[in-house]
């Protein structure tokens, strides 16, 4: 079934149809609603763990929220890890995921706020990086589960397969990148640098991972639709989520690109 193909690894066919070997009686039956319903439980857990890494940061404090963050980054992976493998278990362990995530990207946010805000700050500027980060992938995201609702862009097999290629092909991408760093300790191909060939493939994997939300609504609407268990609308949510979160990173790191130029 193609209508399941998403550049989500944690969205498969093979999950769905795992879930629709449970008896759908004993769980109760997955909805949209109630899937958007847990996204926005999750999103709420996120964001308050998030503002708490941000409310102790200080030049004092630094340490501490470091460690937060690896925690959160490590313990969040994990998490994911054992959903990816156990759905049925996402009621419980969603909750945390989300809590694991803010903590994370708390962390980060804070790095980049400190960062260009120091070097604002010297001009006699403040940063807005972060307001600027949330507030369009916010915008973002609101725009595609519009154009899905309302049917304005449909979801094809052929645009499931362009964006699939693409998420995979930026997966191959960001690998080797990292490889190259590692060796040569140089930002290899300007990927992540302020020059005009980094800003335009930021610009283009913004875009794809604009493209992941629709094919993750697809999915979810489709689980729903074959009567998946109920427990599935946590890991939708769950997986709303990651897409979410993967979307904010790559608006921030844009938006950090374009400040660097200034």
């Amino acid at each position: 079934m193609g209508a399941f193909n998403t550049g989500n690894p944690t969205l498969t066919e093979k999950i769905f149809d795992k879930s629709l070997n449970e008896t759908s009686k004993a769980f109760g039956v997955m909805t949209v609603r109630g899937t958007l319903n847990k996204f926005g439980f999750l999103m709420l857990m996120m964001m308050g763990s998030a503002m708490y890494i941000w409310s102790i940061v200080t030049p004092e404090t630094m340490g501490t929220a470091n460690t937060l963050m690896l925690v959160g980054l490590i313990g969040g992976f994990i998490l994911a890890m054992v959903m990816m493998f156990k759905p049925n278990l996402a009621s419980y362990i969603a909750p945390a995921y989300a809590i694991m995530e803010g903590l994370a990207i708390g962390g980060i946010s804070a790095y980049f706020n400190a960062m260009f805000g120091a070097k604002l700050g010297a001009a006699g500027q403040s940063s807005n990086i972060i307001v600027n980060a949330v507030g369009l992938t916010m915008g973002v995201a609101i725009a595609m589960f519009l154009l899905y609702n309302f049917r304005i862009i449909n979801v094809t097999n052929r645009l499931r397969s362009i964006v699939v290629s693409a998420t995979a092909g930026i997966a191959i991408f960001y690998f080797i990148m990292m490889i190259a760093r590692l060796f040569t300790h140089t930002d290899a191909f300007g990927a992540f640098d302020g020059s005009l060939l980094s800003i335009g493939i930021s610009l283009f994997v913004v875009g794809i991972a604009a493209f992941n939300l629709l094919l993750d609504f697809d999915a979810i609407e489709q689980g729903a639709e074959m009567g998946a268990p109920k427990y599935m609308e946590w890991y939708g949510a769950f997986s709303l989520l990651v897409t979410l979160i993967w979307l904010y990173l790559e608006i921030l790191k844009l938006l950090s690109k374009l400040n660097s130029r200034k």
